[in-house]
């Protein structure tokens, strides 16, 4: 008698990857806990790991979801027609801002100064963005606004307790009543863009002691529920920063009115605004006409963070393709057994790992703040890694989406998330012209940063014969050439592959630094990812670069 054969299930799941949950974000990372000692900051190797757990968690992943699923929406008046200019966010969001601002992220390094702080906030960072990236604009804005505000004395005296308590107060109440605050900036204007000095909002002084009401506008303003912003604008001496505040001394909401949120391609669960000043009061930052100067000390840590952000979703989506291949099948192989995989999984491997090292040597020359070598240095390198950072993260993250096949372009995948929200960092805070030519500004300025650069790539000499030929020819053409605006982009790009060789070559896992060397420096590299020449121990570079569950 014949067996009929059983039945076909049709809903049993088989060859899927089990979901990326309940792990350590920083105890699979293997090139960030390097980095993190070697850079200044193996104080905070425990404080990290118990962060990494705390995001690894299912639960703290399902509310990066939840606050991208139902983004923040305006609530402009009341129900009797009275202006309040509220935004309403998910409670996931909420939830992320606690974890964020509980860890210290938005003022650590200023609240609690020690040597390797902004190595251990920058650790922080780089993982805080690969469950949800949105979280990083209040934090990172708070983060730099501490410097540009203590060029105001008696505003810094009132504020920075309040910016330095790691208690998230999610209440839209007077910064005096509230048990923590943060604040945000805004420069951008319709007709400015990067070009602050058209900007055409207008501070007329209101009886000295610093006070001015301001009318005007900002095209982007990020992060309107915060507490208190720095913007430019135009006063009597000049383009000038001033402070400006929610909530007036007398407890009534100052003139800051809120007409949309962008509708933007990623970063859906931040708020970001245009908003219009009816004669909001105001007060100035710094010397009247020296705005520019005074915000730009910010924009040099906003400029940090957007290339510890893009590094940290470079992480995620190498962690995610990692992770999915490890599990995955096709053609009686998993497919990360498969050799052509096996190339694209280091490829990718790589390019994160040598962001990573970068970040973290500047985040230690931000440790460095009275080392005016480190200062030069930082000044130069600083939009130079946002620089390129930036424009790899794209196509890294489209590429590790495409590890996934369809299961990572669908909306229930962070994989969709993540490669919205690549492209974001390279236009936040300077798109990649405004680098380029501020790196040469600061070559003109600082000729001490170059000689800082290249002692710090030739630390490395005779270690790879193929970085020493990148230097040498690096070397050559800035000699013959000079630092040529048409050049910037080529300029930079060298440098900062030179940067990444030098730290990888000699710090990193002998099979990481030969593919890099092999392909970004020897010209093996095509353009895409998955081309590393022959002789790269792929299968060494590609299980280093997966979180082993």
């Amino acid at each position: 008698m014949t067996m009929a054969a059983a039945p076909f299930e049709p809903h049993e799941v088989l060859n899927q990857p089990p979901p990326l949950v309940d792990y350590d974000l920083f105890g699979t990372d293997l090139a960030l806990k390097e980095a993190v000692v070697r850079e200044g900051g193996a104080w905070a190797l425990d404080e990290l790991g118990t962060f990494g757990r705390k995001l690894g968690r299912a639960e703290t992943i399902e509310a990066g979801r939840l606050a991208n699923a139902y983004p923040p929406v305006p609530r402009l008046f009341d129900r009797y027609g009275r202006r309040i200019d509220e935004v309403e966010f998910h409670p996931a969001w909420h939830e992320l801002m606690g974890l964020a601002i509980g860890e210290g992220l938005h003022t650590r390094p200023w609240a609690e100064p020690r040597p390797g702080a902004h190595v251990a906030r920058a650790a922080g960072v780089i993982m805080m963005v690969q469950i949800e990236a949105g979280v990083q604009c209040p934090t990172t804005m708070t983060y730099g606004v501490v410097p540009a505000l203590k060029k105001a004395p008696d505003l810094a005296a009132e504020w920075l307790p309040r910016l330095y308590s790691r208690q998230y107060d999610k209440r839209l109440i007077p910064a005096s009543q509230k048990t923590g605050v943060l604040m945000g900036m805004g420069m951008t204007e319709k007709q400015g863009g990067s070009d602050l000095r058209a900007n055409l909002t207008r501070a007329v002084p209101q009886g000295g002691a610093g006070a001015f009401r301001l009318d005007g506008h900002k095209w982007f303003f990020s992060a309107p529920m915060c507490d208190a912003f720095l913007v430019l604008a135009q006063a009597p001496g000049g383009l000038s920063c001033f402070f400006l505040p929610r909530f007036l001394p007398d407890g009534s909401r100052n003139a800051i009115h809120v007409q949309r949120l962008k509708d933007k391609l990623g970063n859906k669960s931040n708020a970001s605004s245009e908003v219009e000043f009816h004669g909001a009061a105001a007060w100035l930052v710094g010397e009247e006409g020296r705005g520019v100067p005074t915000i730009i000390e910010m924009g040099n840590y906003t400029r940090l963070d957007c290339a510890l952000g893009s590094t940290g979703l470079m992480r995620q989506a190498v962690a995610q393709a990692g992770h999915h291949a490890a599990h995955r099948s096709a053609f009686q192989k998993r497919l990360i057994d498969q050799p052509l995989m096996t190339n694209v999984l280091a490829d990718l491997a790589i390019e994160s790992e040598a962001a990573t090292a970068l970040v973290l040597r500047l985040a230690r020359a931000y440790d460095r703040q009275d080392d005016a070598a480190e200062t030069a240095f930082r000044r130069m390198l600083t939009p130079a890694t946002k620089y390129w950072i930036c424009k790899r993260g794209p196509a890294l993250g489209a590429e590790a989406m495409e590890v996934l096949g369809g299961n990572g372009y669908v909306e229930e995948a962070i994989m969709a998330r993540l490669y919205r929200e690549l492209p974001l960092n390279s236009i936040w805070e300077g798109s990649g012209n405004v680098m380029c030519l501020d790196v040469l500004r600061a070559l003109a300025k600082t000729p001490e940063a170059l000689d800082v650069a290249l002692a710090e790539i030739k630390a490395a000499r005779g270690a790879d014969r193929r970085l020493d030929a990148h230097v040498a020819a690096l070397t050559d053409e800035i000699a013959r050439d000079g630092f040529q605006e048409s050049q910037a982009r080529r300029l930079v790009e060298r440098l900062v592959l030179a940067l990444q060789g030098a730290l990888l070559v000699r710090f990193s896992d002998a099979a990481v630094a030969d593919g890099f060397c092999a392909s970004r420096l020897a010209g093996a590299q095509s353009g895409a990812f998955g081309t590393l020449p022959q002789g790269v121990d792929l299968r060494a570079i590609a299980e280093r670069g997966r979180p082993a569950l």
